[in-house]
């Protein structure tokens, strides 16, 4: 008997090329790799419509997000608002399969209450209220803290209204404990994330500098680039590079303003997995404990020795796999250490025990049909 299975996405899920579309691309291809017949909604603000959804999926609608004051709302959060669709509500209830509603993004259809006696599970990709507070406690620009203290009071009494009105799916261990002891969650589990990472592809022996990527458009990204400048390589003569999306004229400015450090501005993806592949130390530190950073998982399975600070792998799993460092001295020890000592295979044996448990696609995808079906 065929399975049919409606999935609900914050965003359109291709290109795969920023973190918050890694889980929702290679859930959908694994889903249609065990024969799931996906019924897939997307909210399309500037990603355009990609064909190859089409190979995956029954079929693929679109809904426009009601950006700007369109999608502002005293009551609820603006990113619940702005993605507020009568219409996907009426494609919902055309028939009775299950939903999967991917982030509190898409919960608007919970919570109010218009998908009645149906299968609904909902993909917890963070704490939402705690991701939006961070936000707030490192933005600078007095507009948009006001806005993520506003976004993240609101998305707390959210959370609460609609925390026991689906099945959760949380994406970490560390999620699945505040969902339950913040908001009493009755119906939550671990899933972890789908990733294209699927087998170990770091090479023993040594790398030539240090690396640190991610969107660089993010102002926590930006923050942990400048930091590293500012308090790590300032002081120690180690090769340093950073790379990724849309560096502001500042940041670009810093790391060119010493002869062993510089940035490479938006790499593709082939260029940034080369460098991951040949850093010998990828230095990942997060300001920022929610969620999981796909980031590290990429370093992890692709790149040499990993480096972080205790915020980045809280929790996660991860920690036997990385370097820990507690303050900007300890990172600076830490990569001195590292950076003569070849990356051995003692350590690509761990890594593969580690994350070959925890993130096979398609051991999780048979996971997540159980636990529909």
């Amino acid at each position: 008997m065929e399975k049919h299975l409606h999935i609900v996405c914050l965003d359109v899920p291709y290109p795969v090329d920023y973190g918050g579309v890694f889980d929702l691309f290679h859930k959908i291809k694994t889903l249609y790799e065990l024969g799931i017949k996906i019924h897939l909604h997307c909210f399309e603000y500037g990603r355009g419509e990609p064909s190859i959804l089409n190979n995956y999926c029954v079929k693929v609608i679109y809904y426009q997000r009601n950006e700007g004051h369109k999608g502002f709302s005293t009551v609820i959060p603006y990113i619940v608002a702005s993605r507020s669709s009568r219409q996907l509500i009426e494609n919902l209830n055309l028939d009775s399969y299950p939903v999967l509603l991917e982030g509190i993004h898409c919960t608007y259809p919970l919570y109010c209450d218009s998908l009645s006696k149906r299968k609904i599970f909902l993909r917890l990709h963070n704490v939402e209220y705690q991701y939006y507070h961070h936000l707030f406690r490192h933005e600078s620009s007095l507009l948009k803290k006001a806005y993520y203290y506003n976004e993240s009071r609101l998305l707390k009494c959210y959370e609460q209204k609609i925390v026991n009105r689906a099945n959760i799916l949380a994406v970490s261990q560390k999620d699945v404990g505040t969902y339950s002891r913040v908001f009493g969650a009755k119906n939550i589990s671990y899933l972890p994330v789908f990733t294209p990472f699927q087998q170990i592809n770091s090479m023993e022996g040594i790398g030539t500098y240090c690396l640190y990527h991610g969107n660089l458009s993010v102002t926590e990204n930006e923050k942990a680039a400048t930091w590293l400048l500012e308090n790590v390589f300032n002081k120690i003569k180690t090769p340093f590079v950073i790379a990724g999306k849309n560096p502001s004229a500042k940041l670009q400015r810093l790391a060119h303003h010493n002869c062993h450090t510089c940035l490479i501005a938006d790499p593709g993806e082939e260029e940034i997995n080369d460098l991951i592949a040949k850093a010998q130390i990828n230095i990942l530190p997060s300001f920022n404990e929610t969620g999981i950073k796909l980031k590290l998982l990429n370093a992890l399975f692709n790149g040499r020795h990993c480096v972080v600070n205790e915020a980045a792998v809280k929790d996660s799993g991860l920690e036997a796999a990385c370097h820990i460092g507690t303050s900007s001295q300890a990172l600076r020890q830490i990569v001195m250490q590292l950076y003569h000592l070849p990356f051995a295979e003692e350590e690509i044996r761990l890594r593969k025990n580690l994350l070959g448990t925890h993130y096979s696609n398609h051991r999780n995808g048979h996971q997540l049909i159980a636990s529909i079906w």
